[in-house]
């Protein structure tokens, strides 16, 4: 994305339509910008004046002390003036500022929540929270210095030019001319060369940091296996590819300093040379001087700072452009124009002929039709690829179907809101995750705004209140990242819990027992039973035992339905069900409790 694409994209937010106020506040900032560089621009001119008020041949003594500290005090208060409008330019805008990297960040944050699980499954968390991070403070960047350096800097140029050209003559403004181009050039020419090392730096770091991620994120999974060193070496091996882009960036930093040095003080000394040539000829007098050099210090102090500044400004373009691509990453799953909230009156859930796959070379499901009559609970099984899973998916629209079709009540999932969807629809996953925060806040998360009461009777229920009341703090209790503080059960009871406050009426039980142990896994699958009353389930599972009391049980081998029917009639067939079945009661007897597939 090119660079005048990226500033165009920030535009709306600092110039949005129907708020009248952020726009009063653009043109305030504007306004006072202009004055304060017009003041800036007097200051020389004060200082000059006073010293020529100071030379031996000012006529009158009292005027010439009078007059001095008159123009000595005229000269600091418009310093004051200068630096006034400065803080306060900053003052009325830094609103405007906030909102757009609020808007910004908020926008991003909401889209990626969007972007269908194919997208996440194949991007890394670190490596999108650092595009957001480096976008937004690239924005931030471009915001202060863009419009508050760059743009007062080419006035401050422009106004001093025309001083020169005017008060002096045309050689100095060339001079000047020249200087600044070639300065410009030089820069520019540099910070391209070092910007392509930026971005190798950037993405050295970039992998560093989603191998440290990865590594917290599977803490116990590196203890398990000893792999610290393993780790730290990976690890270190990321380091050094960015310690390499980091000297590389810091060697060229040195010599686009030295040169911007070079070409600034070539350009002061021969103007300053121009303006003692005045002065010993007469042209000009000893305040000339004090001022040209005072201009061109002036012009000296921002085109220093203009190397750095443009860098940066360079590099947050490169950050935001980066986030921006991310804002036009179109979201596979979207509601079509017109969608309608889904309405449930049973919760019959059917699968027509449905057809999907995660690649179109490789089809998952292949024309699956099943019926879901309202309050039933059927069981999908099989073994592992077989698809049962990715029917979850479907249902709650991760995915669009390939071919066919997938309603609940009638209604095609395609032509309703996704949001009207995710409310009916309640999931208990095999690995519950919670967030970072306390127990009450985890079961509230199926319903925001729940009061106690609601969540302890749901607590009661999943039968988790009494270890919650157990605890210290109770449920203001803290679970740790992911829930690392609560065993399996806690956790999988905990999402028990969170489901029945959202008390949706279709219930998705995708694989909920597998990775519990048999004990708990029997505690936990009384409490599922009874949560499924009255509800439309769909039971996703490894363990056949778990499942062998559904109201209809279907078999999927190599995404298509085998077989179908009640735990006793499978049995009876002597078919796939039935050698499953065999195979995990043979394995149980043995005290084994693996799974199937």
């Amino acid at each position: 994305m090119r660079g005048w694409q990226v500033i165009r994209k920030v535009g709306p937010y600092l110039w949005p339509e129907g708020q009248g106020w952020v726009k009063r506040r653009v043109v305030g900032a504007l306004l006072i910008l202009v004055l304060s560089k017009v003041v800036s621009i007097i200051v020389p001119q004060l200082f000059g004046m006073s010293v020529d008020a100071l030379a031996p041949d000012a006529s009158g003594a009292g005027m010439l002390a009078v007059g001095a500290i008159g123009l000595t005090i005229a000269y600091g208060l418009a310093r004051l003036m200068s630096v006034g409008f400065q803080q306060l330019r900053d003052v009325v805008f830094a609103r405007v500022g906030q909102r757009a990297l609020r808007m910004l960040a908020l926008e991003t944050f909401t889209h990626i929540h969007r972007l269908s699980l194919r997208y996440h499954i194949t991007r890394k968390t670190g490596g999108l929270s650092r595009i957001i991070e480096r976008g937004v403070k690239g924005v931030d960047f471009l915001l202060r210095f863009m419009l508050f350096s760059i743009g007062p800097l080419v006035l401050e140029l422009l106004l001093i030019g025309v001083i020169f050209f005017v008060q002096f003559d045309f050689w100095y403004l060339a001079v000047v001319a020249v200087v600044i181009a070639a300065y410009v050039k030089f820069t520019f020419a540099v910070t391209e060369w070092r910007v392509k090392i930026r971005k190798e730096m950037n993405e050295q770091d970039t992998d560093a940091n989603q191998k440290a991620i990865d590594s917290l994120l599977n803490f116990e999974t590196v203890k398990y296996f000893g792999a610290e060193k393993w780790e730290a070496d990976r690890y270190d091996r990321a380091m050094a590819g960015y310690e390499q882009a980091a000297l590389k960036t810091n060697y060229s930093l040195a010599f686009l300093n030295f040169g911007q040095s070079f070409l600034i003080t070539g350009g002061l000394v021969v103007v300053m040379i121009l303006a003692a040539m005045g002065v010993q000829d007469g042209t000009l007098t000893v305040g000339d001087f004090v001022m040209v050099n005072a201009y061109m210090i002036q012009i000296t102090m921002p085109l220093n700072f203009l190397g750095t500044v443009y860098r940066e400004i360079r590099q947050s373009l490169i950050d935001m452009g980066d986030m921006f691509q991310l804002l036009e990453q179109p979201a596979e799953v979207q509601d079509k124009p017109g969608a309608r909230p889904l309405e449930v009156s049973g919760g019959a859930v059917t699968l027509d002929n449905v057809s999907f796959g995660y690649d179109a070379a490789r089809p998952i499901l292949k024309g699956v039709s099943l019926e879901v009559g309202a309050g039933q609970t059927v069981a999908i099984v099989g073994s592992s690829g077989s698809g049962k899973s990715t029917i979850g998916r479907l249902l709650f629209r991760f995915y669009d179907v390939n071919g066919g079709a997938l309603r609940i009540d009638g209604q095609d999932l395609r032509d309703v809101t996704q949001d009207s969807l995710h409310a009916q629809i309640g999931v208990v996953p095999q690995d519950t995750v919670l967030f970072n925060d306390t127990i009450r806040y985890n079961i509230a998360y199926g319903r925001p705004g729940a009061t106690g009461a609601e969540i302890e009777a749901v607590a009661k229920a999943a039968k988790i209140h009494d270890f919650i009341q157990s605890l210290p703090e109770g449920y203001d209790t803290a679970v740790g990242e992911r829930g690392l503080k609560l065993s399996g059960g806690e956790k999988q009871r905990v999402g028990i819990a969170r489901t029945l406050l959202k008390n949706p009426p279709i219930l998705l039980l995708d694989e909920a027992t597998s990775a519990l142990d048999t004990d708990t896994e029997r505690e936990i699958q009384a409490e599922l039973k009874a949560m499924g009353q009255g509800r439309t389930v769909l039971t996703i599972a490894h363990r056949l035992s778990t499942i062998a009391d559904a109201d209809r049980i279907v078999v999927l081998e190599k995404g298509e339905i085998v077989e179908e029917g009640r735990h006793d009639e499978l049995l009876a067939q002597e078919g796939r069900y039935a050698q499953l079945w065999h195979r995990q009661q043979a394995e149980e007897d043995a005290g084994l409790t693996g799974k199937v597939g």
